[in-house]
């Protein structure tokens, strides 16, 4: 969790995530490779988990929100109804100038199909972990705005290159 998140403010990237009480680090095998998105939020998380040396992926970045970074869905609605609206309706639109989200539902796909074999953990924005869950179902984009993610929930999508399984609320290693 952290500020962004909390307040439902497209995050800017420099949020640090907020203090648990404790995490006990995660014990992964040598041979896993350990990503994470490129914020402060998700390093922060792996750190918190014992994941220090996790490597930053781009392609887990969350959606490039252009002018919208930084402010809140609530005040962009009041602002800017039409906007929101179409970027809500339309996976083409573009009205912050960022990245639309039918390509950032691209980039998230393009970087699960390419995948080498083996595990992967990856920390990542929930924005990430949702288009990455309706990729895997194989479901129309619409589906994206329907899978909510809760901060530090485990999903574990298992599987290769197009045929994938979805494993919802999966416990973490030696909990």
């Amino acid at each position: 969790m952290n500020a962004a998140l909390r307040e439902a403010r497209f995050d800017d990237g420099s949020s640090p995530v907020e203090p648990v009480r404790t995490a006990d680090p995660l014990c992964l095998g040598r041979s896993v490779r350990v990503l994470t998105s490129p914020s402060a939020r998700c390093r922060g998380t792996a750190e918190a988990l014992g994941q220090g040396g996790a490597v930053d992926e781009p392609a887990l970045a969350g959606c490039a929100m252009g002018r919208w970074r930084g402010r809140r869905l609530d005040e962009l609605a009041g602002e800017e109804p039409e906007s929101v609206a179409a970027w809500l309706g339309d996976p083409d639109a573009v009205p912050h100038g960022g990245e639309s989200l039918r390509d950032f539902w691209g980039r998230v796909g393009g970087w699960m199909e390419g995948l080498a074999p083996g595990t992967v953990w990856a920390f990542a924005e929930p924005e990430v972990v949702r288009a990455a869950v309706a990729h895997a179902f194989g479901v129309p984009e619409a589906v994206f705005w329907r899978v909510n993610v809760r901060p530090l929930t485990s999903v574990e999508l298992t599987g290769r290159a197009g045929r994938w399984n979805v494993g919802m609320g999966s416990r973490l290693p030696g909990s």
